[in-house]
Order: structure tokens, then C-alpha cells, then sequence
């Protein structure tokens, strides 16, 4: 005899989807999911995606509408779950089921309807989404995702032991054992907590218990005198100035330093983050420790620039007397303005240069004009799915994989895949700041987006309004900052592979000291 499941699903099966009322139809398509999965049965889950197409044609409910989303995203999990039974997928760099569950979970959290899911549905939906990205090694940006599950729901398990395993698996790409020690103390925390009899399990799930607590045990091994460690607090700044400008890169994470990963701890007040010990032929300068250097210091001072021009309350003095006529639509016009215009410039060439440092350090060979961080990673672009270039295809990397998949989330016309629903904005612009026009609008004080049947609208212009400006350019220092980790922590487990086997009468260690910042000018 079927089982009830057997039965539940082939009822499901059996049911049209124009039968379905606008009310039901997305619970049904949860419902499904969850059969064909328990079954293994892709069919059901070919039939879900079906109903998803159908589903978003109607005009249903915010909150459904943004459920839509996260069912579409289990449904590919499903999918990329029978993908991974075979062990030699593990290190395929392109896993295209992964690609749609994050994008389809970032336009459910960037949905108007997410905020009016129940908080649990919210945890799950940010908690899968951290566990993705953490998978393809972008394991700085999924920290983000668990806290702001466990802001709503502080004991929820899955995001609290997925942070103490991703916090475990980042100690152990780290170049410094104090640093090292640090995560992992924070990681013993995490899953401690998942495993403590309060933690909000949503299931059973007693293989994910089991896991956390075996990973318990083993980061208590490595480390037997965890409570002995501590962050010992650390000066931030001489001036209240100062002061007020650490504090804020702490709050926002944009310090150069994995530290701040771990929160607003006023050690992590300083860009630490340096190249790995690695190895250069005999009689070569330091040109790529020198080009670093460069792509750091632009790093902060855009970060600067960004934090001044949104702080500015005032009219600076190099305002006055620039004469401007008042065209009636409320612009921004103000050095604040532009701070921050030059900020999200300096952000999103670091882009290319994070390239171009690859190009070199691996190298690719990649003639320098034709040197691209979107396109960086591929062969050959002459016809689709492009293949992987053979230094990265299968490389244990797991900081490089995560640069590889960070590019996924800028706009590229040629490469027009991504997995960031609103990745084309960044991309535009970034092209209107360089090339033509881009309108920022006090959106307290003037319409924003006037039809094109409206005297107010402008031909010429992309209109954005000063705080999505703003929060933009924050979001792009925060992915530049991530891809500068990956690089270095990327660089750092090259080396350890480069070191085995090695003729070391080849090469030599580069070992500079620090430039002073009292030398700086």
C-alpha cells in the first residue's frame, strides 16, 4: 500500500494549477516541494517550479508574493542536494542550482512582503541564505545573514550553529593564530548555544545537533584554554573626530581587518589585513606588495570620503559662491554629495585591480588591457556555459571560490547572469557617474520618479535619491572590502600549496617592515 506521503503527493501531482485558488496555490507549492523532496521524486519538483511561473503571473499578497520566493529557492536546493551525493562535485567551481537558491532568496529578503513574514519563516529564509553563501566561500558576507536571523529570534539553532561552523572553517583560512583563536572562541560560543537545550529548533533535525556538537568537541581540543581568551580593548582615536569615524567603520564592518567580523570589538579598530608570507623569484622587487599598498590605501580613503559626505550637515566653504540655478526638482548639489560620488568611483574600480593583482600572482596571462574582475575567471567567452579557466577549475581554494562567486553579483552587458536582483543598478551607476549624467534628489522635499508625461522629467538623467546613494555605496565598500579578504586569505592558501614540493633555491621570502604613519604625506 502507498504510503500518506505517497498519497499526498500523487494527489498534489494530479491537481491542475488553474484550479488553485490565488489564496492556497503558493502553500501547495510548499507543500509539494517538501513531498518531492521526502520521496526523492524530481518530477514534483519540476511540477513546483511549473506552478511557481503560474503563481507569479497572478496578483497575490506582498507576503506571499515574497513566500514565492523562498519556495523557488528550496526547490533548487532539492535539486543541488541530489547534485552533491557525488563527492567529485565538491570543488566544481560553477554549481548553477546554488546560483538560483541565492538569488532567489535575496529577492525574498529584498521583497516589500518579507518584513510581513512571521518571524520564523524570516530566520529560515535568512539562515539558508547564509549557509549558501558560505558553501561557494563567501563566508565574510554570510555572517551577515545569520545576525540578522538571530537579531529577530536570538536562539535559533540552524543560524546560530551555521555561524559557529562558519566562524570555525574562516579561523582556519586565517593567516594569524591570535586571530585564529579569536574565531574559533566565538565559534565555541555559536555552537554551544545550538546545542544547549533552549536553542528554537524548527524540526528534528538531529543530524544538525549531532554535527554541532561534534564540531564542540573538536574546536575544544584544538583550543583547551578558549575562556582565556579575550579582546582586550584598544584606543580609538586621539580626538573625538577620530573617534566618531572608528566607531562608525566598526558598526558598518569596514574595517580591513577579519576582526570585524566578529562585531563592533574596538581591537578590530585598524586596517590589519596584510598580504601572506609568499615567495617571489630571486631579484624581483616588491611589485606586488607595492601594488597592495595602493589598492588599501584607495580602499580607505574612499571610505572616508563615503563616511564625510554622509555626515556633512553644513555648507562647506568650497560651495559658496557656485553659482547654480534652482530647477525646481530638489537635486543635490553639495560637496558632501560628491564625496560620496567619488567614493562609490574609488569602490567600484578596486574591482578591476583585485583583477589585475590576480592576473599577476596566478598567472593567467591575460593580456593587461583585456584584464576584467567579471570575466577574469573564464577561457574563453565565445560561446556559453563559458568554461572555468584551468588554474581555478576544481582549485581546493575555497577565499578564491568565494572571489569567483563575488563577481556573480556585478552586471556585466556580455556576462548578464548574476545572482544579485538588483546588481544592474550598481552597474548603472557606476556608467552615469563615469559617463553622463546622474541625479541625486532630496527624496523628503520633490518627486521622485515622474512619468515621462510629467513637465519634472528629465530625459537626460538617472534620478536617485541621496540615501539610496548612499546606502549603495555602502553595500559596494562592503563587497569590495570582502573580496580584499579573499584575495589575501585566497593568496594565503596558495602559498601553503605552492610551498609542497617546492625548490626553494628558486625563491626567496620577501620581508619588509612597516611604513611608519608618521612618514605618510
Amino acid at each position: 500500500m502507498p504510503s500518506d506521503l505517497e498519497s499526498a503527493y500523487k494527489q498534489l501531482l494530479a491537481t491542475q494549477a488553474a484550479a488553485l485558488p490565488d489564496d492556497s496555490i503558493v502553500e501547495h507549492i510548499g507543500t509539494l516541494i517538501d513531498l518531492a523532496e521526502d520521496l526523492d521524486r524530481d518530477e514534483g519538483v519540476a511540477r513546483a517550479l511549473d506552478w511557481c511561473d503560474i503563481a507569479d503571473a497572478r496578483t497575490l499578497p506582498d507576503s506571499n508574493s515574497a513566500l514565492l520566493q523562498y519556495f523557488r529557492a528550496n526547490a533548487w536546493a532539492v535539486r543541488q542536494g541530489k547534485v552533491t551525493r557525488n563527492p567529485s562535485t565538491t570543488w566544481k567551481w560553477e554549481q548553477p542550482y546554488i546560483e538560483k537558491q541565492i538569488f532567489h532568496l535575496r529577492a525574498c529578503i529584498g521583497h516589500p512582503g518579507f518584513p510581513l513574514l512571521p518571524d520564523l519563516r524570516r530566520c529560515q529564509v535568512l539562515t539558508n541564505l547564509g549557509n549558501s553563501l558560505n558553501t561557494v566561500g563567501r563566508f565574510v558576507e554570510s555572517l551577515e545573514y545569520w545576525g540578522r536571523a538571530l537579531q529577530i529570534r536570538p536562539r535559533f539553532a540552524m543560524a546560530l550553529g551555521n555561524r559557529g561552523y562558519g566562524l570555525e572553517r574562516y579561523a582556519h583560512s586565517l593567516c594569524d593564530r591570535g586571530h585564529q583563536a579569536l574565531f574559533l572562541k566565538f565559534a565555541h560560543v555559536d555552537v554551544t548555544s545550538a546545542t544547549e537545550p533552549d536553542a528554537e529548533y524548527e524540526g528534528t533535525y538531529a543530524g544538525a545537533k549531532d554535527f554541532f556538537r561534534t564540531l564542540k568537541a573538536k574546536i575544544e581540543r584544538g583550543v583547551p584554554r578558549l575562556n582565556e581568551i579575550n579582546l582586550h580593548p584598544h584606543s580609538m582615536g586621539s580626538s573625538e573626530a577620530e573617534r566618531r569615524y572608528r566607531t562608525w567603520c566598526l558598526r558598518t564592518r569596514l574595517f580591513l581587518n577579519p576582526l570585524n567580523d566578529l562585531g563592533e570589538h574596538s581591537v578590530a579598530n585598524n586596517d590589519v589585513l596584510m598580504m601572506p608570507t609568499f615567495s617571489t623569484p630571486v631579484g624581483e622587487p616588491p611589485i606586488l606588495i607595492g601594488f597592495f599598498n595602493e589598492i588599501k590605501q584607495e580602499f580607505a580613503s574612499g571610505r572616508w570620503l563615503l563616511f564625510d559626505g554622509i555626515e556633512s550637515a553644513s555648507v562647506h566653504f568650497s560651495d559658496k559662491g557656485v553659482r547654480l540655478y534652482n530647477t525646481l526638482d530638489y537635486p543635490c548639489c553639495s560637496l558632501g554629495v560628491e564625496k560620496v560620488k567619488v567614493a562609490f568611483r574609488i569602490a567600484y574600480s578596486i574591482f578591476d585591480k583585485v583583477a589585475f593583482f590576480l592576473n599577476e600572482y596566478m598567472h593567467l596571462g591575460i593580456k593587461a588591457t583585456d584584464v576584467y574582475f567579471k570575466t577574469l575567471w573564464f577561457k574563453n567567452r565565445s560561446s556559453k556555459p563559458f568554461p572555468i579557466r584551468d588554474e581555478f577549475q576544481n582549485l581546493d581554494n575555497w577565499p578564491f571560490r568565494g572571489l569567483f562567486w563575488l563577481s556573480k553579483d556585478l552586471f556585466d552587458d556580455k556576462l548578464a547572469e548574476v545572482i544579485e536582483p538588483d546588481a544592474r543598478d550598481l552597474y548603472t551607476i557606476r556608467n552615469r557617474l563615469e559617463h553622463s549624467y546622474l541625479k541625486v534628489q532630496d527624496e523628503m522635499l520633490g518627486p521622485l520618479a515622474p512619468g515621462k508625461d510629467d513637465f519634472w522629467f528629465d530625459r537626460l538623467a538617472y534620478v536617485i535619491t541621496r540615501d539610496e546613494l548612499e546606502s549603495r555605496t555602502l553595500r559596494l565598500f562592503k563587497l569590495v572590502r570582502a573580496a580584499l579578504i579573499y584575495l589575501m586569505l585566497g593568496m594565503h592558501r596558495e602559498e601553503r600549496r605552492r610551498l609542497q614540493g617546492q625548490d626553494r633555491s628558486k625563491s626567496m621570502p620577501m620581508n619588509l617592515s612597516l611604513w611608519d604613519d608618521e612618514w605618510k604625506h
